[in-house]
């Protein structure tokens, strides 16, 4: 280690006043980058980053609060009873495209090339309006047309009066 350093010194020394500035300009440089690369750069990055991160975290906990609030709608409905759920539900069904077949506090639901959007609106209708909860599904996906179409079957269950959901 002492022969190393002494070689360096021998080197330094050997060097001329304006090459040793040089070669000091040149360590300072690599130092100032060295320590912007290690320190200040990742700070930057995340500062930088900062204002997505916020918006981000902001639209998850408006997306919370609303689902905070769906569900407490949820819980203050008042419960329908088994028949009322089922008039509700015959009142939203279309005809052509669901079928509807009734098996005591369960409705098995029969459903042919029913649009995305359609059943998307149909089941959340379903839950809201009627208070039947889906049970079971059996979907497939019909790329036959071009929009998303659903075949399959529904199992939806039905309130029953004072029951907690």
């Amino acid at each position: 280690m002492k022969n190393l350093r002494a070689q360096a010194l021998a080197r330094w020394q050997a060097l001329s006043p304006r090459e040793q500035r040089g070669v000091s300009l040149l360590g300072a440089l690599l130092g100032v980058l060295l320590f912007w690369s290690i320190a200040v750069a990742p700070a930057l990055d995340t500062l930088r980053d900062s204002d997505n991160r916020r918006a981000e975290i902001g639209q998850r906990q408006a997306h919370m609060l609303a689902l905070q609030t769906q569900a407490q709608a949820l819980q203050s409905r008042t419960p329908l009873s088994r028949d009322e759920a089922l008039r509700s539900l015959q009142a939203l069904t279309p005809s052509t495209q669901v079928q509807l077949n009734i098996q005591g506090d369960r409705v098995s639901v029969q459903l042919k090339a029913v649009p995305a959007p359609t059943l998307a609106n149909w089941l959340a209708q379903a839950r809201s309006q009627a208070q039947a909860l889906p049970v079971e599904a059996h979907l497939t996906r019909n790329n036959a047309s071009p929009v998303v179409v659903w075949d399959g079957n529904l199992v939806l269950s039905l309130p029953n009066r004072g029951a907690a959901h």
